[in-house]
């Protein structure tokens, strides 16, 4: 059945897209337009803005497009949701907001500590894969996904804590370098391990695991998260089954591995961007530390 049935409120998220276009004027009109209103501003490099641009398309897609509507059909798209939101969107926003506005930001008073905090490196990874876990956990999955002011509030919670996550590793701040080379890559390995198990808990299950993928009437209530409610009252449906031709437990199954592959895929990219720019740094400390005894200072 066509996705089409659900209107073009539904496909397209209107007012989400004004909203993401709002926020990306603001941002040009801070750090371009107006930042010379404020202290130790930097001009904004094409980098940053390619970064943050891309950063607000790929958050309509995956949050505003059909691909959003399709996360409430097909587990499996739920799961690329999950994927592309938390560990590939948080690392552009990281890149695309400049350093001076960052600073501004993280060094508010009442800011500073909870910020120190929460992106210590064993406390960013615990809560972040603590709280992913524990919102895979088929009771509490279902419970957040038939409310919307609890779904909104635990989005937008994992993404803040994505970003903790993702701080340590991809920030520019050279205060924040608090990981060196090889403790960077010890941090990748033991953010892959510790997502794993959600991951394997839903890969392996023999059954389908969330009433708002299997049951209708739970996946009604789920579905009126992002479906206008005179829109749903007029349609005749017996659930996701009329849209997915794969069963309930192979979709399930499919999720579960799309995540871990995104998963492997942008931790590996970021794994070799930390190898490389550990060796060519070890390797720029080799070579002057020879120019040095090559060419000691003379004595004076």
């Amino acid at each position: 059945m066509s996705l089409s049935i659900f209107g073009f409120r539904a496909l397209w998220s209107p007012y989400f897209f004004v909203s993401l276009l709002i926020v990306l004027g603001l941002f040009f009109l801070l750090t371009v337009k107006f930042r010379h209103r404020f202290a130790n501003s930097e001009a904004l490099t094409v980098r940053e803005g390619v970064f943050f641009t891309s950063a607000i398309v790929i958050l309509y897609i995956i949050k505003g497009s059909p691909i959003d509507l399709m996360g409430h059909l097909m587990f499996y798209a739920h799961m690329i949701q999950m994927g592309i939101l938390y560990l590939v969107i948080p690392i552009l926003f990281i890149h695309g907001i400049p350093t001076w506005v960052w600073r501004a930001v993280i060094n508010h008073p009442k800011v500073k500590p909870l910020f120190n905090f929460f992106t210590k490196p064993l406390i960013a990874l615990i809560f972040f894969n603590g709280l992913f876990s524990f919102y895979h956990i088929p009771l509490i999955f279902d419970f957040i996904k038939t409310d919307m002011t609890l779904h909104s509030i635990y989005t937008v919670m994992l993404f803040i804590f994505a970003v903790f996550m993702w701080w340590p590793l991809t920030n520019k701040l050279p205060e924040h370098q608090t990981l060196s080379g090889l403790k960077k890559v010890g941090y990748i390995f033991a953010d892959g391990i510790l997502l794993t198990p959600a991951c394997a808990l839903i890969i392996f299950a023999d059954t389908p695991m969330y009433a708002t993928f299997s049951d209708p009437q739970a996946w009604g209530q789920a579905l009126a998260l992002c479906v206008p409610a005179s829109t749903l009252a007029s349609l005749d449906l017996s659930g996701p089954e009329m849209f997915n031709s794969m069963s309930l437990l192979h979709d399930q199954q499919l999720g579960g591995v799309i995540m871990k592959v995104i998963q492997e895929i942008v931790y590996g990219y970021v794994l070799a961007l930390v190898f490389f720019s550990w060796f060519r740094k070890e390797e720029a400390d080799a070579k002057a530390l020879e120019n040095n005894l090559m060419n000691p200072r003379p004595a004076e």
